[in-house]
């Protein structure tokens, strides 16, 4: 299938850059296919945020978006931060907050339903949005990207064709957008291929928990939304919870924890469950009930953390390059954003040939340095790094005192070289928490909340979870960290079975609700995570 642009990711970076190709194609009166691929079986079946959506990107694509029918109609009405003791809680002034913390004029959403909003407005300006087809490797000719593969379907565990079998596509362009979000397979590949990592500090991850309540409605205040630091995780490890009040008498509910984590034994899962004993927490789903669970990897490395964002005939925006303002936990404006100035680039390196074509696309990283997201990034750009050495609470007031004080002109740059896998302590040196065992009330296990988050994989399929050495997680992370793929996985696909007196590493690839964090946090990285056969995976419903 031939395109002049093909988008791999139908998620708001991905979505805004198309979005923006068909609006500038449209006023030039210039014909111009588009075709996004998503590999979730229908646009936003994979897309789990927070959220707490900053509308200027939003404001610059489409003025008229509440005109429109976006379902954007929560305005946050009221906001705190609290630092939680093990029982009480104590609320942060405002003015000791840093400036990026404050949220007035943001909306409570949910980003799956703005996207499939996106994606609305794209099949209406002429794009080719392609859902449950998974890009699967990258076409190149000689050094030069010129398209993506989908992943063959019908393919059986032991390689042979069932039946059903359909082969994969390949999808040609002039120029590829990646857009794949937090730790893109596709863009891992690139990075690598290209060195497009030199100079930059590794990316760094949070492992993001969320949960839709149905709460009791004389607790719901719609519009409210409360950030938390502090207990249940140690000093060692950052991160922090959210509950948001949403439309329709639902909270959104959920923990980030920092995948530099120390701790073997540090299992993210149930620190979630704990953290919603808490009573500033449990009060108020107290009643209620859960009605969905999802889980995924984040990135907040930041701006030092960026790597080179255009490769010969491919760019990378949004999540899938890192731009998510750690210093604001908000990603989504800065993946519309660095969307539509890829756009913008490849629009006008599509009315010219050869090297000055080229010219116009490796002009895209100077339109993200000329863009507000640069100077956004800019001033928070210690804040992780500041975090990860200080601890959260001399951290935060480095964070205050740069874009409270000096008003993001900070004359130095803090820099965070240790990848995250490579902080894990010796099992035997780390203490084993405390962790309670699900009541069924306000704390679950991790088979009821996959079930939760509709997750669908042929379990006669190949295995999406591949081991570069299958002896790594016995023979050396079992002795030295204890396996922690047992415990940092959200949904319970690796195991430890013990018979006879002898260990197994187990994969259960069916309850994989594509985090990534395998992908991220295995000591070894041995662990490496592939998209299955398009249409699998969670099925995410208002996330």
């Amino acid at each position: 299938m031939e395109f002049d642009v093909v988008v791999v990711g139908a998620g708001p970076a991905g979505l805004s850059a198309a979005c923006r190709l068909a609006q500038l194609a449209r006023a030039a009166g210039r014909e111009l296919t588009v075709g996004v691929v998503e590999k979730g079986a229908t646009v936003g079946a994979h897309i789990v945020s927070g959220a707490v959506l900053e509308p200027r990107a939003l404001d610059e694509l489409f003025p008229d978006w509440q005109a429109r029918g976006t379902l954007v109609t929560t305005p946050v009405a009221a906001e705190q931060v609290r630092w939680l003791g093990a029982t009480r809680s104590w609320r942060v002034p405002p003015f000791l907050l840093p400036e990026a913390l404050h949220n007035r004029g943001n909306h409570v959403v949910s980003l799956g339903d703005v996207c499939r909003w996106l994606a609305e407005q794209a099949e209406a300006l002429g794009c080719h949005v392609l859902p449950g087809f998974a890009a699967t490797d990258v076409l190149y000719d000689s050094e030069r990207v010129t398209g993506v593969v989908t992943g063959d379907s019908g393919v059986a565990r032991d390689g042979s064709q069932k039946s059903n079998f359909q082969s994969g596509y390949e999808l040609r362009a002039k120029y590829t957008v990646f857009a794949e979000g937090c730790r893109g397979n596709l863009g891992k590949q690139l990075e690598a291929r290209y060195d497009l990592r030199a100079g930059a500090d590794p990316q760094h991850y949070g492992l993001g928990f969320k949960e839709i309540w149905e709460i009791d409605a004389a607790k719901h205040r719609p519009g409210e939304i409360l950030h938390t630091l502090g207990w249940p995780l140690d000093a060692a490890t950052d991160g922090g919870g959210f509950l948001y009040h949403a439309a329709g008498a639902r909270a959104y509910v959920g923990l980030i924890v920092g995948l530099g984590y120390r701790n073997p034994h540090l299992d993210p899962f149930a620190e979630f469950q704990r953290w919603k004993r808490h009573p500033a927490i449990g009060d108020v789903l107290s009643g209620g009930r859960r009605i969905a669970y999802g889980a995924r990897a984040v990135n907040k490395g930041g701006l030092p953390s960026l790597p080179k964002l255009v490769v010969p005939g491919g760019v990378l925006v949004g999540c899938d390059a890192g731009f998510l303002n750690p210093a604001k936990i908000k990603g989504s404006h800065t993946a519309m954003k660095t969307g539509m100035l890829a756009a913008e680039a490849i629009f006008a390196a599509l009315g010219r040939d050869g090297e000055a074509a080229d010219a116009e696309l490796a002009r895209y990283p100077e339109r993200v340095r000329a863009s507000w997201v640069w100077g956004e990034l800019s001033r928070g750009r210690n804040f992780s790094a500041g975090v990860a050495k200080l601890g959260p609470l001399l951290g935060g007031a480095l964070a205050f005192l740069e874009q409270n004080v000096l008003r993001g002109h900070a004359p130095w740059t803090l820099r965070n070289r240790t990848p995250d896998h490579a902080r894990l302590r010796p099992a035997a040196a780390a203490p084993h928490p405390d962790y309670a065992r699900p009541d069924g009330v306000l704390t679950f296990d991790r088979a009821s909340s996959v079930y939760l988050a509709s997750t669908a994989h042929d379990e006669n399929q190949p295995n999406h979870l591949l081991l570069t050495d299958a002896s790594v997680p016995i023979a050396a992370n079992l002795p030295r960290f204890d396996e922690p793929a047992q415990r940092y996985c959200p949904a319970g696909v690796y195991e430890v079975v013990r018979e006879a007196g002898s260990a197994r590493f187990q994969i259960n690839a069916a309850n994989c609700v594509h985090c990534k964090t395998c992908d991220i946090k295995d000591p070894a990285q041995n662990i490496t995570w592939v998209p299955p056969e398009g249409g699998a995976g969670p099925n995410y419903s208002g996330m």
